[in-house]
């Protein structure tokens, strides 16, 4: 008799500790800083202006992840606890939700593993989770329905519950910033295009096929079209209940308005850069270089110099294997990582910034962590494991430098600024 073919176990209590060790991880000088620095300049007195519901202030911008700001506020005070503590929380959502989603997308414990540790090592995650800017929100909430939609497609049996989930996310992601709006369509279109693949006679009514089997094609508009429109709607109820300036004309003529702002001409930005400086990690960030209450600390904002480097031909590796192989993880991984950054490549907004590379580098890390999984199924042990605990290693030696811990003298920078336009 043949034997029964080996169940992989789900690291999910491994993929908790991962999350907490990073969470852990983000509180050592959270509230060193104790006065808004970067663009929390920004968002700290938009978020005190929704808690009194007087001036709607910072309006290029959407509520949600605003409000959440405003809701650490309310919760822990109006401080740096109050400020940062929630970022934290939505860091190491985004932390989980990313691991979860590529356990069920590839079922593969190495994956799931390395992928949090290359994550919570790659600079971008853990520097926007200890600021309140709105980047962690809406990488929390994508992280969340990225989980929910490949569970659902894992476990067609819940299929129903987890879609309705990865609407409510999109929703929210959408509501935190609109950096996710183009990702946010691609659970939507990938249900249309499997199920047309699929070759069904009843389009819309039909229950069978990929890649959800038990939902038609009508039923997922609902849970993937609709129900992110309405939450993201939602979220800007507070908008009309402002003492000054609030919505008047509807959500179309706000939004237009929002566009406007966004597409207008600013003048150059000396931390400004281009896609192509974003890939190579060629540019930085300072959120912050300065004394504070006598010690110099610094954020410096870029990628982990190994892995950003690293992931592009294990980008390119994944898009061969899911294309040619039908290796539908790698695909999946692959085509965020393009949309992501191909968005910021046609974008007509003048002026961009390495934080909105974000994302993609979420995806460039989990295309990273699959093509060490290759190696490790194929017995290349060391290989397999050299990218992630160089990745440890790097973030060790940077971590001075993106935690804003206390550092020699004003002249410390020059540790850590390996290029020029790192200065």
């Amino acid at each position: 008799m043949s034997r029964a073919p080996e169940q992989v176990q789900d690291p999910l209590r491994w993929c908790a500790v991962l999350a907490l060790a990073f969470w852990l991880a983000c509180l050592p000088h959270l509230t060193a800083v104790p006065h808004a620095y970067f663009d929390e300049v920004h968002y700290l007195p938009a978020a005190r202006e929704l808690l009194a519901l007087d001036e709607f202030t910072n309006r290029e911008h959407p509520l949600l992840g605003k409000e959440l700001i405003a809701l650490g506020i309310a919760l822990f005070g109006d401080n740096p606890v109050g400020w940062r503590l929630l970022p934290t929380l939505l860091g190491t959502l985004a932390l989980f939700g990313a691991m979860r989603a590529l356990w069920f997308a590839s079922e593969s414990r190495f994956a799931t593993l390395a992928y949090g540790m290359l994550l919570a090592t790659g600079f971008h995650l853990f520097v926007h989770a200890r600021i309140a800017m709105l980047d962690i929100f809406y990488l929390g909430f994508l992280a969340l329905a990225a989980w929910q939609f490949a569970a659902a497609i894992r476990q067609p049996e819940q299929g129903r519950w987890r879609l309705v989930l990865t609407g409510v996310a999109l929703g929210l992601a959408m509501g935190a910033k609109w950096n996710a709006l183009v990702v946010a369509m691609l659970p939507g279109l990938t249900f249309l295009v499997a199920r047309a693949l699929a070759g069904r006679r009843r389009l819309l009514m039909s229950r069978r096929g990929a890649p959800v089997p038990g939902t038609t094609l009508l039923e997922a508009t609902l849970w993937l079209g609709v129900v992110p429109l309405a939450v993201y709607a939602a979220t800007y109820l507070p908008g009309f209940l402002f003492r000054l300036h609030p919505i008047t004309e509807g959500l179309v003529f706000h939004h237009q308005f929002m566009l406007s702002q966004q597409e207008q001409v600013l003048k150059p930005h000396p931390y400004q850069s281009t896609w192509e400086q974003w890939v190579l990690n060629a540019r930085s960030i300072w959120y912050l270089y300065e004394p504070v209450e006598g010690v110099q600390r610094g954020i410096m904002l870029i990628g982990n110099p190994l892995t950003m480097l690293l992931g592009l031909p294990a980008l390119a590796w994944c898009a061969w294997h899911g294309l040619v192989r039908r290796y539908w993880a790698a695909l999946g991984v692959a085509l965020v990582y393009t949309v992501s950054l191909g968005f910021w490549v046609i974008a007509s907004k003048p002026v961009q910034f390495y934080y909105h590379y974000a994302l993609p580098s979420m995806a460039l890390l989990a295309a990273l962590a699959l093509a060490c999984d290759a190696l490790w199924r194929n017995g290349w042990h060391k290989s397999a494991l050299a990218p992630v605990v160089g990745s440890v290693l790097v973030f060790g030696w940077f971590y001075p430098i993106i935690s804003g811990a206390p550092l020699v003298g004003p002249d410390s920078f020059a540790v850590w600024t390996w290029l020029e336009a790192w200065r």
